[in-house]
């Protein structure tokens, strides 16, 4: 037998095994990226890292099955781009090398996997599965070594260039400090140059894709800055860049305890176009450092989640839907069944929606929500009536439940409801 797996019939065999696994490469990628961050949290810990990680596996899935399936040399194949930018953005969070191989070892053990289950399944003869077999380890092994070659480079090469301009350093100081693990604020202040008893504004800056002219945390920087100029900081902000895209940024607000929301919002809409920010609460101390750093995180991951074009989200007036953001499957079956009909993605359920949310926010007021919405009162009543019809109970029973099912459309949209047909 020839166990290269270079006879025909293997490579045949090969071939169609892809074929027949290609039509579940979505949910193979999914288990896998799924597998990686069970295994190695820090590879997916926000939703820019999980993103990338996720076009990572599937390029990587794809490209195998185009190797199987058409008899690619793998030196030829080339690594995904998705890769070699994952591998960079590891770099530049301080992610270790180690990490990385381990990521493809796993990614590479999971899709062989699966792809032997197919391969066992047309349940081929037992000499033509051996060498088939023994074909797809020779070939991926080939191909994941010289891809895991490159990304290792491509991830030497951008650590050293983090390193060269000094961001590692102080984002490993403000780890330390969010880590909470005997974190020495004493210490920790000369450090960062960011003074931290006194109150806090947290953010999470970043643009949806970097710039041609390299850029971007350039202007991230920039844009932090205005913001703190524009609310009169005394000093400016600690800006921390976690890769080329994205920014972790504290506005130091000394004894403020409040900030003008509004004025904030208005700040980010006449700055630069491109960038989105969420923010944290209000909060003092080493304590509070930590904790309205997590609440821009959590607003991030909602506003990502989302995919809306809102440039600036805050925690304080999201906070219900952001903590539940996590299992957003399962928040979007919860939304399903509160409000049954109405989560129809349609014209009609979103304006009966919509009149069901003015009119719980004006205390149940046919009068307030006919002036607000620019309706005529008796049609106010008629939408509210037919809400009630479709949810099969009246807007008073389970109110709670109907505010924040309410609330997490108006976030997060399409993401929690049904077709234009759910009932």
């Amino acid at each position: 037998m020839d166990t290269t797996g270079s006879a025909p019939e293997a490579a045949k065999q090969l071939s169609l095994t892809a074929a027949h696994m290609r039509p579940r490469l979505p949910d193979v990628s999914r288990g896998i990226r799924d597998h990686v961050v069970a295994e190695l949290p820090q590879l997916g810990y926000d939703g820019t890292l999980l993103r990338l990680l996720h076009a990572a596996v599937s390029e990587s899935a794809a490209t195998l099955l185009d190797v199987f399936e058409n008899g690619i040399p793998p030196d030829t194949a080339g690594e995904p781009a998705a890769a070699r930018e994952y591998a960079r953005r590891l770099a530049q969070r301080d992610v270790p090398v180690t990490a990385l191989i381990r990521a493809f070892r796993i990614m590479h053990g999971r899709f062989l996997q699966r792809c032997l289950d197919e391969l066992h399944h047309r349940s081929p003869d037992e000499e033509l599965s051996a060498a088939t077999t023994a074909r797809m380890l020779a070939v991926s092994f080939d191909w994941v070594d010289r891809v895991t070659e490159r990304v290792t480079e491509v991830h030497r090469r951008e650590r050293d260039l983090w390193l060269l301009n000094g961001t590692a350093g102080l984002a490993a100081r403000v780890r330390d400090v969010l880590a909470e693990e005997d974190a020495d604020p004493g210490r920790a202040v000369p450090a960062l140059g960011y003074p931290l008893a006194q109150h806090h504004l947290g953010l999470v800056a970043w643009l949806p894709a970097p710039g041609r002219d390299g850029a971007a945390t350039a202007r991230l920087g920039r844009f932090t800055a205005e913001l703190a100029r524009g609310l009169g900081c005394a000093a400016g902000p600690l800006f921390v860049p976690q890769d080329e895209v994205l920014a972790w940024a504290w506005l130091p607000l000394g004894p403020r305890r409040q900030v003008p929301w509004e004025r904030l919002s208005d700040l980010v809409e006449d700055a630069d176009p491109a960038v989105r920010v969420c923010a944290g609460g209000v909060e003092q101390g080493v304590e509070g450092f930590r904790r309205t750093h997590r609440q821009a995180l959590r607003a991030q991951e909602l506003a990502t989640t989302a995919r809306s074009a809102c440039r600036f989200t805050a925690y304080d007036r999201v906070a219900p839907i952001a903590l539940m953001c996590g299992d957003v499957d399962a928040l979007g079956a919860w939304v399903r069944g509160v409000l049954g009909p109405l989560a129809a993605d349609d014209e009609h359920a979103s304006r009966l929606r919509e009149t069901l949310r003015v009119f719980l926010a004006t205390g149940c007021s046919h009068t307030a929500t006919a002036a607000r919405q620019i309706l005529h009162k008796n049609t106010v009543q008629y939408r509210i009536r037919k809400a009630e019809e479709a949810m099969g109970h009246t807007v008073q029973e389970g109110r709670t439940d109907l505010d924040v099912a309410l609330l997490a459309v108006e976030h997060l949209g399409a993401v929690v409801l049904g077709g234009s047909h759910a009932r």
